[in-house]
């Protein structure tokens, strides 16, 4: 079965939109700092980074070709991508909040 018309769209859009959210946290949360970072600081930004790998390659896997036409295989697995993408970033949010 197809994926709705728009549906590429409406991911990519959804991908960058999460992605930028995430910058934001980076920069609010002190990437910048001068002070060295601990094992704990390394893990949130291994998370955030894992995160926005999964999050810039969902327009790149939505807009893949597929063999028949008619197939949203690559489609399905953009939309994982993006949860993936988006449970690591919220998951690098937490952890920092509650560390």
């Amino acid at each position: 079965m197809p994926s709705p018309q728009g549906s590429v769209v409406a991911l990519s859009s959804a991908s960058a939109t999460v992605f930028s959210i995430g910058i934001v946290f980076l920069g609010y949360w002190g990437i910048n700092e001068p002070s060295g970072w601990t094992g704990i600081d390394r893990v949130i930004a291994g998370l955030a980074l894992l995160g926005f790998a999964f999050l810039g390659l969902v327009p790149w896997m939505a807009t893949a070709p597929v063999e028949p036409d008619t197939s949203d295989a690559k489609i399905r697995i953009a939309r994982r991508m993006f949860i993936a993408g988006v449970a690591f970033i919220w998951l690098a949010i937490v952890v920092s909040v509650v560390v």
